[in-house]
C-alpha cells in the first residue's frame, strides 16, 4: 500500500491530534469505576457524605473532561478523514487519466468506478474510525485490564483466561474474512458493470423491447452480490455473539467468585462492581476491535483494489518534453509498422505498414470492416504503441516525444461521437479552451453545425443532455468537427466523422473544410468511397496491410481490392 505513505506524512500530525484527545477521553471512561468503587467502599460504607459528594464531585469533572476530549477528537476525525478522502479520490482520478489505454484497458470500465466511489469511501471510513473507536477500543481494552488487575488481582485471573479466547475469534474472524470481502467488491463491480452496459444502450433496449432480458441480468448479477454479502455478513455474524458470549461468562464467573470472597470478607463490594465494570468496558472494547477488524478487511480489500491502479506503470515513455520546429508541420511516416493489442492471439490487426504522408496532403483511409483503419490514425497520437516499426510525426519518431505535446499538434473526430455536459460553445472549446466567439462560431459554420445551433433555443448557450441525447447522430458529429477545428492543428484525423449526415451535407462540410484546411495535413477514414474519391491520396487497408495507394484514378487501374469496394458501392463494373 506505498499509496498511502503520501497521505500518512501529510495527515499524521492531525491524526495524532485526534489520537491524543481519544486518549485523555479513554483515560476519563477508565478512570469512572475506581472512583465509584472508593465512593461504596469508603463513602458509603463509612456513611461519610462530605466524601461521597467530593469524590461525585470528581466523577462530574471527569466526565466533563471527557465529553470535551470527545467533540474535540470527533471535529478533528471528520476533518482529516474528508480530506483524505478527497484528495484520494482526487489522486486516483488523476491516475487513471494519466494511464495510456494499455493500461486502462486491464480494468473494466465499471471497476474503476467503483474504485473511484466504494473502494475509497471503505478507506476513507475506516481512517475516520481509527481517529474516533478504533483506536479507543485497544486503549480501553489494555487500560481496563490494567485497571482490573490493580482492583483485585485474583479476580485478575479470569481475564488472563478470556483475553486470550477473544483474541484468537478475531485472528480467525481475519483471515476467514478477506477473501469473502474481496469476493464482495468484485460482485459490486459487475452490478456496476450491467448497470453501465443497460444505461449506455437504454434506447436499444427500448427499441427491441429487452426489458425482461435486461431485469433478468441485473436480477442475476444483484442476487450475486446479495450471496456474497450474506455470506461475508454471515461470517462477521458467528463471531460477535461468541465474543459476548466469552466475556459474558467471564462475568459470571467474576460475580461467582466475587460473592464468595464477599461473604469471607476478602473482597469488598466496590471492587466487584468496578471489576464489572471493567469487565463491561473490555467487553465493549473487544467487541469494537472485533468490528475494527471488519472493517479493516474491507478496508483493506479495498485498499488494495485502489493500489492495483496506482502501481500501474505507465506504458508510455518518451524522452522529449516538446517536439522541435520542423519546417514539414503535419508529416507523418509509417516504416515498417506492426501493432497487435496486449493478451491478443493470432495474426497482428497491422502489419509491417510503409506509409508517407506529406504536410498538406488530404489522404483517405478506407477498407473493410476489422482492416485496421482506427487502428492506424490511433497510433499517431500514441493512444497505443507500435509493437514493430517507427511512426514520425514531423520527421521525430513518436516514442521520443511527450504525447501531451505531440497530441498539441493533433485533432481527432472519433468514430463514436462524445459530448460531454455543458453548452455548445463549451464542448466547442473543449478544442482551444481560450477561443473567442468568432472562433466557435467559425468553426461551427465550416463544420454545417452554426445553423441548427442557431435555431436552437439558446443557440450556443443551448445545453447538451447527457452523452447529446437532445441531438440527432448527424448534429453531433457536426459539433465534434466543431470541436477539433477550432484547434486549428497541424494534422486533423476525422474517423468515419460524416457517416451520419447526408451526402449534400458531407459536400459542403468537405468543400469548407478545403478553404479553411490549406496547410493542414487531413486524414479522413471513411465507409463511402463517396466520401475520399477526391483525396490527394487515398490508402487501402486489408485485413492489417497496406494493398494500395494512389489516386482514385490510379487505384481504380491497379488495386483488386479497392475496385471490389467501388464496385459494391457503385454498383458499376470498373472499365
Amino acid at each position: 500500500m506505498k499509496f498511502l505513505s503520501k497521505y500518512i506524512k501529510k495527515y499524521w500530525k492531525s491524526f495524532s491530534i485526534a489520537v491524543l484527545f481519544l486518549t485523555f477521553e479513554a483515560i476519563s471512561d477508565l478512570l469512572q469505576p475506581t472512583i465509584m468503587a472508593k465512593i461504596i467502599d469508603e463513602g458509603v460504607a463509612n456513611r461519610d457524605i462530605h466524601y461521597v459528594l467530593k469524590m461525585g464531585g470528581l466523577m462530574l469533572l471527569i466526565t466533563a473532561f471527557g465529553a470535551i476530549s470527545a467533540s474535540t477528537r470527533s471535529v478533528v476525525a471528520s476533518i482529516v478523514s474528508q480530506n483524505f478522502g478527497t484528495e484520494l479520490r482526487s489522486d486516483l482520478f488523476k491516475r487513471i487519466q494519466t494511464l495510456s489505454f494499455k493500461n486502462i484497458d486491464k480494468f473494466d470500465r465499471a471497476s474503476l468506478i467503483t474504485r473511484l466511489t466504494n473502494d475509497v469511501t471503505q478507506v476513507q471510513v475506516f481512517v475516520n474510525g481509527l481517529m474516533r473507536i478504533f483506536v479507543k477500543a485497544p486503549l480501553l481494552a489494555i487500560g481496563g485490564l490494567i485497571m482490573a488487575a490493580r482492583l483485585n488481582l485474583h479476580l485478575s485471573v479470569v481475564l488472563a483466561v478470556v483475553v486470550p479466547v477473544v483474541a484468537l475469534l478475531i485472528i480467525v474472524n481475519m483471515r476467514l474474512g478477506f477473501p469473502l470481502f474481496s469476493r464482495v467488491q468484485k460482485a459490486l463491480d459487475r452490478v456496476n458493470s450491467v448497470m453501465r452496459e443497460y444505461l449506455s444502450g437504454v434506447r436499444v433496449v427500448k427499441a427491441f423491447n429487452r426489458f425482461d432480458v435486461e431485469i433478468g441480468k441485473f436480477t442475476k448479477t444483484n442476487d450475486h452480490f446479495k450471496d456474497q454479502s450474506i455470506r461475508a455478513g454471515r461470517l462477521m455474524a458467528t463471531f460477535s455473539p461468541a465474543i459476548m458470549l466469552t466475556v459474558n461468562l467471564g462475568i459470571v464467573v467474576v460475580l461467582w467468585i466475587g460473592g464468595l470472597g464477599v461473604n469471607t470478607g476478602d473482597i469488598q463490594v466496590g471492587h466487584i462492581i468496578a471489576f464489572i465494570n471493567y469487565m463491561t468496558q473490555i467487553l465493549f472494547s473487544l467487541m469494537m476491535i472485533s468490528m475494527v477488524f471488519n472493517m479493516f478487511v474491507r478496508a483493506k480489500a479495498s485498499a488494495g483494489r485502489i493500489d492495483e491502479v496506482f502501481l500501474q506503470e505507465d506504458a508510455l515513455t518518451w524522452k522529449k518534453e516538446r517536439t522541435e520546429n520542423s519546417d514539414e508541420k503535419g508529416r507523418i511516416d509509417f516504416e515498417n509498422v506492426s501493432f497487435a493489442y496486449e493478451g491478443t492471439s493470432g495474426e497482428p490487426i497491422l502489419k509491417n505498414i510503409n506509409l508517407t504522408i506529406l504536410p498538406g496532403e488530404t489522404v483517405g483511409i478506407i477498407g473493410s470492416t476489422g482492416s485496421g483503419k482506427s487502428t492506424l490514425v490511433g497510433l499517431i497520437p500514441r493512444f497505443y504503441d507500435a509493437v514493430g516499426g517507427t511512426i514520425k510525426v514531423n520527421g521525430e519518431d513518436t516514442l521520443l516525444v511527450s504525447p501531451k505535446s505531440l497530441r498539441e499538434k493533433i485533432a481527432i473526430v472519433p468514430q463514436k461521437n462524445i459530448l460531454f455536459t455543458g453548452s455548445v460553445a463549451e464542448n466547442i472549446r473543449w478544442g482551444k479552451e481560450d477561443a473567442a466567439d468568432e472562433e466557435v462560431i467559425e468553426a461551427a459554420v465550416i463544420a454545417g453545425a452554426h445553423n441548427f445551433i442557431e435555431s436552437s433555443p439558446e443557440g450556443y448557450q443551448t445545453r447538451i443532455g447527457q452523452g447529446g441525447v437532445n441531438f440527432s447522430g448527424g448534429q453531433k458529429q457536426r459539433i465534434s468537427i466543431a470541436r477539433a477545428l477550432v484547434k486549428r492543428p497541424e494534422i486533423l484525423i476525422l474517423d468515419d466523422s460524416t457517416s451520419a449526415v447526408d451526402v449534400a451535407t458531407e459536400a459542403k462540410i468537405k468543400a469548407a473544410l478545403k478553404k479553411y484546411a490549406k496547410g493542414l495535413t487531413c486524414l479522413l477514414i471513411a465507409q463511402r468511397i463517396t466520401s475520399i474519391i477526391d483525396a490527394d491520396k487515398i490508402v487501402v487497408l486489408d485485413q492489417g496491410e497496406l494493398v494500395g495507394v494512389g489516386t482514385h484514378s490510379e487505384l481504380i487501374e491497379g488495386c483488386r481490392v479497392y475496385q471490389e469496394i467501388y464496385q459494391s458501392q457503385m454498383g458499376k463494373e470498373v472499365l
